[in-house]
């Protein structure tokens, strides 16, 4: 007696040159994509966030978005300003942390208070130039807007003012630098 089976070889390995089923492919290519995608991604931002990664961003984004008077009201840290900047900050005398920042390559000076309160004023002017004021709202640090200094010789001036009946214990207070200030 003959008897004769017939077997379903689906669920086997297909033969060479046969494709899986649809469904089985495209969820495999599917997850390889991914796959591919988190590695590069990740190699990205480990090449980015390496020192070598930081070196060619910042010379990529070596020069300010507003170099001179284009910097003239805008914000410092909006415009890659603070990235050069130096600090003119006196160790004594200073009690609610004024500073001038200096920014040579965006040509630009601004003022900071680290220590004040809600209400109390910073500013920054140039001898002959523009001033720039900001209040703090909330907390304890502000800094104004850029002044535009050129290119060369300049002095500007940096005041702290407390408002009147607020908590700061500080009386109004000015620091004054130039070009040639020991900034740091």
């Amino acid at each position: 007696m003959t008897t004769s089976s017939t077997s379903d070889n689906s669920a086997a390995s297909p033969e060479p040159g046969s494709r899986p089923p649809a469904g089985r492919r495209s969820r495999r290519n599917s997850a390889t994509t991914l796959a591919y995608a988190v590695a590069i991604v990740g190699a990205v931002a480990a090449a980015v966030l390496s020192p070598l990664g930081e070196h060619v961003m910042k010379a990529l984004l070596d020069e300010p978005t507003c170099p001179g008077e284009a910097c003239e009201g805008k914000n410092p840290q909006n415009q890659g300003c603070g990235e050069d900047a130096r600090t003119f900050k006196p160790a004594v005398g200073n009690p609610a942390l004024l500073q001038l920042r200096y920014s040579e390559d965006c040509q630009a000076v601004w003022g900071r208070i680290e220590r004040g309160s809600p209400g109390d004023l910073v500013t920054a002017e140039v001898t002959g130039g523009t001033k720039r004021t900001a209040e703090i709202e909330y907390g304890n640090d502000q800094f104004t807007s850029m002044v535009s200094v050129g290119d060369g010789e300049f002095q500007v001036s940096a005041c702290a003012v407390p408002r009147s009946g607020g908590e700061s214990t500080y009386e109004r207070y000015c620091i004054h630098a130039t070009e040639a200030t020991a900034w740091r």
